[in-house]
């Protein structure tokens, strides 16, 4: 299997939010067409009306005003659409709630922020790719030890198996930092 093929990272860029507030199709437009490409099929929504509601209800992010969405609101909807995939919602709430917060009171300059993150992102890519060609290699060398007649299939769930339980390590650690801010919060 190509390594390419493996590797769906998009991200939104700063450059990519407009200057400008949205309404909800724009918004999930933005998002579509910068995550469409990274869902397993068609069927698969990226962002949808009931989701951002959803979000609003739960006080994921601040207020929205006149029905349209700010900077500020599309960058922290990023930040959910990427925690979503490993945190539930009531942590990704307890995470980001001192980051709404300051953003809300002014505190905060969330585009330095967000562009922090997006630095840490591209850095993570190098890793992640370095990292799972070092996982295939090593999953091929123990599916020769099989003398099966399927040896490719068994080498491919041999690195599957490798790669969820080292994802299943990365979002046990983010479940306790989330621990820890909620802890520092009360």
């Amino acid at each position: 299997m190509e390594m390419g093929k493996l590797i769906a990272d998009n991200q939104i860029q700063l450059e990519d939010i407009p200057q400008i507030d949205l309404y909800m199709d724009q918004v999930i437009q933005l998002f579509e067409n910068t995550f469409g490409s990274t869902t397993r099929n068609e069927e698969e929504k990226v962002l949808t009306k009931t989701m951002i509601n959803n979000y609003a209800k739960g006080k994921l992010f601040f207020p929205v005003k006149n029905k349209k969405y700010s900077k500020e609101h599309l960058i922290l909807i990023a930040f959910i659409y990427q925690l979503k995939g490993a945190l539930s919602i009531n942590d990704i709430k307890s995470l980001l709630n001192g980051v709404n917060t300051r953003t809300a009171e002014g505190k905060m300059d969330l585009d330095h922020f967000y562009q922090l993150y997006l630095d840490l992102t591209k850095l993570n890519v190098d890793a992640f790719v370095n990292d799972l060609e070092n996982q295939a290699s090593r999953a091929a060398e123990e599916a020769k030890e099989l003398n099966e007649d399927q040896p490719a299939e068994l080498e491919k769930v041999l690195l599957a198996t490798s790669l969820v339980h080292m994802s299943n390590l990365y979002r046990k650690a983010a479940e306790r930092i989330v621990d820890d801010v909620k802890n520092e919060a009360d």
